[in-house]
């Protein structure tokens, strides 16, 4: 018995003798074929023939008397005659050297065993072909977008069908990613971290169809971290800013703080600035009373951190270091001294 494939949706052709294959196999759509047919033999011989294109007929010559069309017990034509109330079932070719049906929107149910039937001189012979019916793959079941901790443990779900059975595969949809995390349904992650984050794709595929994908996003929340906070020099009567930079999931709250006292916007001469991930605390006339040492706090729900900045006068740091190293320079020079001394007495 040959193996005939044809795609759900399409239409299958058959030639006495179930050729093509698409012939709906639901017996509540047709005509159980009556008793009287088992003894009568008007169930018939062929021979099998493939045409291009998927299609294969079943030839006869003149000593054929009678044909038919069966799905399995099921009459699909008899001659002429239809004894299958499906409207997708229908006459193609009754000649004397051909004899085909049409099944049309090929489904899953068509599939299975067609028997084209002819009789010649009283002697019935029959002919048999296998319907395959393939079914583009479908994602019927993806995990939702999550939001989780990091370190926490992740699964993450795909389950697609179609004929034959779909290879679902994940990847993490990254620019630091490289292949496949998962060639199965479960995409499992222990302690994820948050380069981890971002969208997560699932793909289904049988070579029936282009591969079907849907996307699933994870938030990997994680407590402040300040990336960027430096010192800045301003002269007296310029404008000045102090920059602090956090990366957090959820973003980051920011508060300022010189010497405990929380400094906060609308202010004469001071400005905060918040963004999600940056703060500016700006000073539109800056005076000596301004230079100092600055706090800058970044929190979240899951932690906070923080980072001293300072505001100093151009070459304050300079001459601290200068004076560093002269201090330095005297240390180093006083046993010398000591020593001096000691030989002089």
């Amino acid at each position: 018995m040959d193996n005939v494939t044809v795609r759900q949706g399409e239409s299958a052709t058959l030639s006495l003798t179930p050729a093509y294959g698409t012939v709906t196999s639901s017996e509540d759509r047709c005509i159980e074929e009556p008793a009287q047919h088992a003894s009568n033999p008007t169930v018939y011989h062929n021979s099998f023939e493939r045409i291009p294109g998927g299609q294969e007929k079943c030839t006869v010559d003149n000593r054929v008397t009678r044909v038919a069309w069966l799905n399995r017990s099921t009459i699909l034509y008899a001659g002429n005659d239809k004894w299958c109330l499906d409207p997708r079932v229908v006459l193609l070719t009754n000649t004397k050297t051909q004899y085909s049906i049409e099944i049309q929107n090929v489904d899953v149910y068509d599939e299975g065993p067609y028997t084209c039937s002819v009789q010649t001189d009283n002697h019935p012979k029959t002919s048999r072909v296998h319907l395959i019916v393939q079914v583009s793959p479908k994602i019927i079941e993806i995990s939702s977008d999550i939001s989780i901790n990091e370190g926490s443990n992740i699964s993450l779900t795909c389950i697609a069908t179609g004929r034959p059975e779909p290879t679902v595969t994940w990847r993490h949809i990254s620019p630091t990613a490289v292949g496949f995390m998962s060639e199965d349904e479960y995409l499992e992650i222990q302690g994820i971290t948050r380069a981890q984050s971002g969208d997560y794709e699932c793909s289904a595929s049988n070579d029936v169809a282009a591969p079907v994908v849907r996307r699933v996003k994870v938030t990997v929340n994680y407590p402040p971290y300040i990336s960027e906070a430096k010192s800045t020099g301003v002269a007296v009567g310029q404008k000045g800013t102090l920059q602090c930079e956090a990366s957090a999931v959820p973003s980051a709250e920011f508060q300022w703080y010189k010497d405990d006292k929380r400094l906060v916007g609308g202010q004469k001469r001071v400005k905060v600035e918040n963004r999600p991930f940056l703060s500016k605390l700006i000073f539109f006339n800056v005076s000596e009373h301004d230079y100092g040492n600055y706090t800058c706090v970044a929190s979240n729900n899951l932690g906070h951190t923080n980072a001293s900045i300072t505001l100093f006068a151009p070459g304050a740091v300079s001459e601290v270091n200068n004076g560093t190293s002269r201090r330095a320079g005297c240390i180093w020079l006083l046993p010398l001294l000591i020593l001096h001394l000691l030989l002089k007495f």
